[in-house]
């Protein structure tokens, strides 16, 4: 998509954001590319915060694509070209999923939507931009949607680093 402001991307192992990064300056260098991760697993952010991989570890999230750990070179492509990472809570997870099956008729697991929930926690403004939002993956269980079971207790707020 053209012209893009700000584009926010999952953040797992890394393979999807660094690959984003690295795309986005070859072909929009003016795009402000945002990682998000659950904030009951934001190693990224505080990888990226301490300049050095920080393991995920006992990491309970009702995304389950975002429970690894970045990698040596995920990890350098993100720390130099990343503009921030955001973080979402599981109830702002879980009712990103929801909208997103909702409103679109898109099934998407709850990885997917952790960028969705980080903006609309909002304490992050898109306001007068350009945004897009990579949607990816589709390993949902259609017989136990996430917001009919169980999930980890809250890992606190949304935040950005």
């Amino acid at each position: 998509m053209p012209g893009l402001d700000v584009l926010l991307v999952p953040v797992g192992g890394g393979g999807l954001c660094s690959g984003t990064l690295i795309s986005a300056s070859a072909l929009s260098p003016s795009t402000a590319v945002y990682g998000a991760e659950p904030s009951t697993a934001d190693d990224a952010a505080r990888s990226v915060a301490a300049g050095r991989i920080i393991p995920q570890t006992g990491t309970k999230t009702i995304a389950d694509g975002l429970r690894t750990s970045l990698g040596p070179l995920t990890f350098e492509i993100i720390r130099k070209r990343i503009a921030g990472i955001l973080t979402a809570g599981e109830d702002e997870i879980i009712s990103a999923t929801r909208l997103v099956w909702e409103r679109m008729k898109i099934i998407i697991e709850p990885s997917s939507a952790v960028p969705l929930a980080a903006l609309l926690c909002g304490r992050f403004s898109v306001e007068g931009k350009k945004a897009g939002i990579i949607v990816s993956g589709g390993n949902a269980d259609l017989d136990r949607p996430p917001w009919t079971g169980p999930r980890a207790a809250d890992g606190g707020p949304c935040r950005m680093q």
